[in-house]
């Protein structure tokens, strides 16, 4: 296995200084650029970096950091601006989950799970995360890490109360798969979003059902892919780190964007995405269907890993 080393850089732009951490010498430049825009909302394509340098040259996207012997601490000077419209022009499309679901690149799936590079970003989040544990794990419970965005509630439509964004049946899906589950709420949001919505749809204080904790965007992970360039996903090998008791034999994810278990392919649901709540409440029954689904395997398969959950629907417990 590669030995990856991690590396800090200081990034200096308009007068301020940004420490950043979450990087190794595996990762590419354009790693460290997307990292930048994390830090400083200046997009990839308007930083000018001005003395990262390789054999003389500006140092290109796809070299690793590794191969420029950066100094530790390296200070790297950079000059970009923000655009006005910043927030607008990196909110996901509505489109987007469609356009990358419908690709079918298991090799490249697999390669990105027992990459070495991101299994060092997952330890390091499994030593620098701090969970804030709301309920405890229960014995011989499974495993349910549940996204927010599209697929318990429509964030996007307006509305006069949030129940009417909320996706039907919650509550009840919820209580049927806590019969069998420990549940965690993983959005690619911060804290304070996530605590707020789960208070506004009443599942932080809901009777029948307890979440065992909240994860943000912060437990996510940069990782670079040939097609789809610097994208941040959910490893589940964070939690599975922190919670020995999990792991793929008995945990599953829902999700509406197939990239975020990009790192965990068969642990992870596709959900359809809950839009335009105005127009889909009356009609809308996945969590119902997927309730039915969550207690037959809980029942009746001893390794989810075994599962195709692209075939949910089709799954029959007596065979």
């Amino acid at each position: 296995m590669t030995e990856v080393r991690e590396i800090t850089i200081v990034v200096k732009w308009s007068g301020k200084e940004y420490p950043i951490t979450d990087l190794t010498d595996q990762d590419t430049v354009a790693v460290l650029r997307h990292e930048i825009f994390k830090m400083t909302q200046v997009r990839p394509e308007r930083q000018k970096l001005l003395n990262l340098k390789y054999k003389g040259k500006p140092a290109e996207d796809n070299l690793k950091l590794g191969n420029l012997e950066l100094k530790p601490n390296f200070k790297l000077m950079m000059v970009g601006s923000t655009e006005a419209d910043i927030e607008d022009a990196c909110q996901r499309p509505d489109d987007i989950g469609e356009v990358i679901d419908d690709l079918e690149d298991n090799d490249e799936e697999e390669s990105l799970q027992n990459s070495a590079i991101y299994l060092a970003k997952i330890q390091k989040r499994i030593k620098d995360y701090t969970i804030t544990e709301l309920n405890p794990p229960r014995p011989d419970k499974h495993l349910l890490v549940l996204d927010i965005d599209y697929t318990l509630f429509d964030h996007r439509s307006s509305a006069e109360s949030g129940a009417e964004l909320m996706r039907p049946y919650l509550h009840e899906f919820l209580t049927c798969a806590y019969e069998h589950y420990d549940i965690v709420i993983w959005s690619a949001t911060g804290m304070r979003w996530i605590e707020e919505k789960m208070k506004l749809l009443g599942v932080s204080s809901h009777p029948a059902y307890k979440i065992m904790f909240y994860l943000d965007s912060h437990a996510m992970i940069s990782v670079h892919t040939p097609d789809r360039g610097v994208i941040d996903v959910k490893p589940l090998g964070v939690i599975w780190g922190l919670y020995p008791q999990y792991s793929a034999a008995n945990t599953i994810m829902f999700d509406d964007i197939r990239r975020n278990f990009l790192m965990n392919p068969r642990s992870g649901l596709r959900i359809r995405p809950f839009r335009q709540a105005h127009l889909n409440r009356s009609t809308d029954k996945e969590l119902l269907k997927l309730s039915k689904y969550l207690k037959d395997i809980a029942i009746n398969c001893k390794d989810f890993s075994k599962l195709n959950h692209r075939k949910w629907e089709h799954y029959d417990p007596r065979k």
